[in-house]
């Protein structure tokens, strides 16, 4: 099964500040991989550059074959690490607005996801705690048909069972040819989904492996391995 992403060299700078450096990475598909490292490691700026927000100052990126841009973000469903939608928005007009953009995007699939989250889709979101817009916004973003999603921090700031909901969401909503890429510093709550990981430590990729590798030939959690690689 061919990749459906490929980097190569991948190198970014702010500045004099290296983000990322000489970042040589191939995920498969099929795959549920966690992006983990510390606040400030490059892994947002790894993932803006996957949706095209960033260009790499060297190195060479490919999804699905092709370089990010129109082609790429038809396939590419990406979850900032930040909310993104107006307050002034009802949750229904969120729908519309996917539904209008997205060509792949279930409508249908939403409202039973907000259904189940016994979700009034009349609500505005500025009405809406933190956990519940991120929710719906999670909701969206796994109601398309991708083929990567890219999740920024999706369990960042929010209680243990709104956790529980946003893997689960994760875990039954996606194409199970489509990879899904996490990214998050709180390894213990999101290693039970994951097949592979990524340690991305000041810009570089200092480990890649299966997680059931991890747990064969280190003996550990990854939660463990990873608080020994960074020193937690």
């Amino acid at each position: 099964m061919n990749a459906i992403l490929e980097c190569n060299s991948l190198t970014k700078k702010f500045s004099n500040v290296v983000a990322l450096s000489n970042v040589d990475l191939t995920l498969e598909r099929g795959r549920i991989v966690g992006l983990l490292g510390p606040n400030g490691s490059g892994k947002t700026t790894l993932i803006k550059i996957l949706n095209g927000l960033l260009v790499p100052n060297s190195g060479t990126l490919l999804i699905d074959g092709k370089k990010p841009g129109p082609d790429t973000k038809k396939i590419v469903s990406y979850l900032p690490d930040k909310s993104y939608l107006p307050d002034w928005m009802r949750v229904s007009d969120t729908i519309e607005f996917y539904k209008d953009f997205y060509e792949d995007f279930d409508a249908y699939k939403a409202m039973d996801m907000l259904k189940r989250l016994q979700l009034d889709p009349n609500r505005k979101l500025k009405a809406l705690s933190k956990g519940t817009k991120e929710k719906v916004q999670l909701i969206l973003v796994m109601s398309r048909q991708a083929d990567l999603y890219c999740l920024d921090e999706p369990i960042g700031g929010v209680d243990p069972a709104a956790r529980d909901y946003i893997l689960n969401t994760i875990i039954t909503n996606y194409n199970e040819n489509a990879t899904v890429l996490l990214s998050t510093h709180l390894i213990a709550d999101i290693e039970k989904v994951l097949d592979d990981v990524i340690f991305i430590k000041d810009g570089q990729i200092v480990l890649q492996s299966s997680v059931d590798d991890i747990r064969m030939k280190e003996g550990k959690s990854v939660d463990s391995l990873f608080r020994e690689v960074f020193k937690c």
